[in-house]
């Protein structure tokens, strides 16, 4: 599941209200708070009967006005996340001339203090490169905006004269300014953890534990939903054609695992099922499109069949999830004490590109969850729970956080419902390196 977004930019398609004829949504833009500012719509291509030349202008026209309404969101962003960085710097230039002062005088500050402090420093003082960064980034969306300006006349002339200029070269320059849009657009990063609301239900069925899930590694026109009902020794996994489907039960096909499953800690990633094999610290790729197990690997060290479960037991020793960053494995072993430890997995190999030991006991987290490289963990599985704990990876520190959260993860499975969370984010400029 991706939570971060950039542009929000959709792709629809369907009768258009008010309209005699079926016209077909060619995309539409949200603005940073969600809401629609622009939709685009063009006839459905069996109702055109000019030159296809006309066609694709027109085509070329609304992708212009697509480009420019996605720089005026990137612009309304950067200029906000701009004002955020000015505000900060007293806080960043005060916290440094502290830390300089504790490490002058060591005795004024506790080692528990000084740490502290470091951390913050850690955190807070990119932020000093990221402003001269975003300035510059200021610059060229309003080059973008001027290119596209003289796009616009320029399509407005072959408007009155259709036929007279190369179309191809005219859609490999909006490509071109597509390319860099998504260039400044890129520079924006993750987003951190400030609440997560209420339970969605989507729908209710199956036993007191499982796990529904999609893959966000594939494009957005392919919805699919799989299902796995329970936790131990099942095989069977349902592939719904659509979320539709799924809350309604139908269109679906059977996949049968060749090995059972433990746990509910199961991702789909790049139109493959990543799970723990039952009574092992196997984990297992199993290919839908084939039908094959691709590959199976030891998780070295990591316990299984109840030895370092969450909270809730369930079998849940090895947690499989899926981010921006890539895959990953969260689960704990006798030599970590029972802590939480996070691995970032080669997807083709399941090979451990890197580990890092939490600290936090695994057994009194409730549930865990990855977004955008950090692990977020609850302090129980039961009502009033709250997320507890986050480390991130991209420093290798953590932070006590008070989040209420109502049950487990993101795609949850809630005592034979299923439900969805919505989650905010607050948006972290990531500077080059």
């Amino acid at each position: 599941l991706f939570f971060f977004l950039l542009s929000n930019k959709v792709v629809l398609t369907g009768l258009y209200p008010g309209s005699e004829e079926g016209w077909q949504v060619y995309s539409t833009a949200s603005d940073p708070d969600g809401r629609c500012v622009c939709t685009v719509v063009a006839p459905a291509r069996n109702l055109c009967k000019r030159d296809p030349r006309s066609r694709q202008l027109r085509l070329l026209t609304e992708q212009v006005q697509n480009v420019s309404q996605s720089m005026e969101v990137v612009d309304l962003r950067t200029s906000r996340d701009l004002q955020y960085v000015r505000d900060s710097e007293p806080l960043v230039r005060g916290v440094d001339g502290r830390l300089h002062t504790y490490v002058a005088n060591p005795r004024s500050l506790t080692a528990k203090g000084l740490q502290e402090l470091k951390g913050q420093m850690s955190q807070l003082r990119p932020l000093l490169s990221v402003v001269e960064q975003y300035r510059l980034d200021l610059q060229t969306l309003a080059t973008l905006r001027l290119e596209l300006l003289n796009l616009s006349i320029i399509l407005t002339a072959i408007q009155e004269e259709i036929g007279a200029y190369d179309y191809e070269e005219l859609q490999q320059r909006v490509l071109l300014l597509e390319t860099r849009l998504h260039s400044c657009m890129n520079k924006l990063g993750c987003g951190r953890l400030t609440s997560v609301s209420s339970p969605i239900t989507v729908r209710a069925s199956g036993s007191r534990f499982g796990s529904w899930m999609t893959d966000a590694m594939i494009p957005s026109s392919d919805s699919r939903v799989w299902s796995m009902d329970g936790y131990y020794k099942g095989r069977r996994v349902l592939e719904y054609r659509t979320m539709g489907d799924f809350t309604k039960g139908q269109n679906f096909v059977q996949h049968l695992l060749p090995h059972p499953w433990a746990g509910t800690g199961h991702v789909v990633y790049n139109g493959s099922l990543y799970y723990n094999k039952h009574q092992s610290n196997i984990l297992v790729q199993y290919h839908f499109r084939s039908r094959s197990v691709l590959l199976q690997r030891s998780l070295s060290g990591a316990g299984y069949n109840n030895t370092f479960p969450y909270s809730w037991g369930g079998s849940s020793d090895i947690d499989l999830m899926a981010d921006e960053m890539g895959l990953w494995a969260v689960y704990t072993s006798i030599p970590n004490a029972g802590n939480i430890m996070v691995s970032r997995l080669d997807p083709r190999s399941l090979d451990v590109l890197q580990s890092w030991d939490t600290g936090f006991p695994k057994r009194s987290a409730g549930e865990a969850f990855m977004i955008c490289g950090t692990l977020y963990v609850t302090n129980s599985h039961l009502a009033g729970a709250k997320v507890h704990f986050a480390y991130h990876t991209n420093t290798s520190t953590y932070e006590y956080t008070d989040i209420p959260f109502h049950n487990q993860a993101l795609y949850t499975w809630n005592n034979g419902h299923q439900v969805i969370y919505n989650v905010t984010l607050f948006h972290v400029i990531r500077s080059d390196g």
